[in-house]
Order: structure tokens, then sequence, then C-alpha cells
């Protein structure tokens, strides 16, 4: 067998640095596709991807296989935007049917919280914001075409979103390279980083859900059963029959 279809058989799909050495710049479009537009794409490594592309992508001697950027920004804004069109598209289509077959709570967790984007920021800014929280991008874009956001709508915000996204996170890994000398030996706590970073919108959403769930309960008041006020009785006044 050839070592190049060795490797390929090998690849960790969890791992961007594997990814990346077994596929290219090819690689980076096929999982842009599958995390934006296909439901089973939400576990695949898309920020620490595109950051570890950029990081890759600079000139000088480094560890892992050599990118050129131009491709490496070509293939990451075409997966990313025409998967996030594909997942739009199947909503549509499938509607809420997608998400109900489904039985990772992953996904069901991500598509309560895109249906809380989209009603508390409305469709642009949600479409914009999905893109970088982990799962919720993956699952956003059916879930838009199930609701019947306007493919207008969707199509203007989902190409700003895309772009911001894979273009920024890129470019600084690209920027980060070039000027940290021997960036390599720091591979993995940088995407670890930008792992973690990309899980903090989550986070805070899930805080502010508590918060807001804490003051919308009332507090369970004691009730006492001599009253059905929940207060004790008062007691009789001189003269009066107990």
């Amino acid at each position: 067998m050839p070592a190049q279809s060795a490797a390929a058989l090998a690849v960790n799909p969890l791992d961007a640095s594997s990814l990346l050495s077994a596929f290219g710049a090819l690689g980076i479009a096929v999982v842009m596709f599958a995390e934006t537009g296909l439901l089973i794409g939400f576990f695949l490594p898309g920020d620490s991807l595109l950051f570890t592309a950029g990081l890759l992508a600079r000139s000088g001697a480094h560890s892992g296989p050599h990118l050129d950027l131009a491709q490496v920004l070509a293939a990451s804004v075409a997966g990313a935007l025409a998967g996030a069109q594909a997942g739009y598209v199947l909503g549509r289509r499938g509607g809420r049917a997608l998400l109900t077959r489904s039985r990772s709570r992953k996904l069901h967790e991500g598509a309560e919280r895109a249906e809380e984007l989209l009603g508390r920021y409305g469709h642009a800014r949600a479409i914009v914001l999905a893109r970088f929280v982990p799962v919720v991008r993956t699952v956003l874009n059916p879930l838009a075409g199930a609701l019947g956001v306007a493919p207008r709508t969707f199509a203007l915000w989902q190409v700003a979103g895309g772009l911001v996204w894979t273009v920024g996170l890129v470019l600084g890994g690209y920027a980060l390279g070039s000027a940290v000398p021997n960036v390599d030996r720091y591979l993995l706590p940088l995407v670890g980083a930008v792992v973690a970073v990309s899980l903090l919108p989550v986070a805070l959403e899930v805080l502010r859900g508590r918060r807001r769930r804490a003051v919308l309960t009332p507090e369970p008041r004691s009730e006492d059963p001599r009253s059905p006020e929940g207060r004790p009785a008062p007691a009789p006044s001189a003269g009066q029959e107990p």
C-alpha cells in the first residue's frame, strides 16, 4: 500500500495536525463543509483546524506539512460557505426531523442554544455569532431553514460570518507563526487555547441562562396548615367564641 494511502487510513479526524498532514488544503474544505453543513460533523475540530492551518502556512522550517496560504484561505472559505448553505437547504426540506432523529445530547443542546440565539439577537446577528460557537454553528444552519429564515437574509449573513470566522482564524495563526520563532513547540497549548476560547461563549450562555432561571423562579413560601394564606390564624379576642 502506498505511504500516502496508509497515512490517510491512520488519520485522526479529531486532530487538526493529523488531518492537515494527510489531506492538506483539500481536507480543510471537506472538514469545513461537514462541520457547518452536515449534522454528523459537529465533533470535527473547526476552530483548531483553521488556526493550525494558518500556522503551517507560514514560511520557514517547521515539523508539519507546508501549506500555501492562498490555498488554505480559499479552501476554508469555500468549505464553510458551501457547508452552511447546504445545511440551510437541508433544513428547509427536512425541517426539524433532521434534529429529532439524532440521539446526540450535544446536538440537541446546540439546537436549543441556536434557537435561543435566533430569538434573542435576531436572524442577522445570530447567524454571524453562531460561527464562533462549536456545535451551534453546525445546527443553526438547518434550524434556520426549518424556521423559515428568508433565503436572502441567511445567505447574506452566513457569508459575512463565514468570512470573518475562517479568514480571521487562519490569518491569526499565520501571524503568530510568523512572529514567534519555533512556534511548533507550543502548538498543542496554542490549539488548546483556541478551543477554550471558542467554548467561552457556550459557557457564558449557560451561566446567563442559569442566572435568568434563578431570577424568574419564585421562592417557595412556607405555608402554615393553620391558615389558608400560609400565616398563623389570629387568636380570638376576649369575649369571642374560640
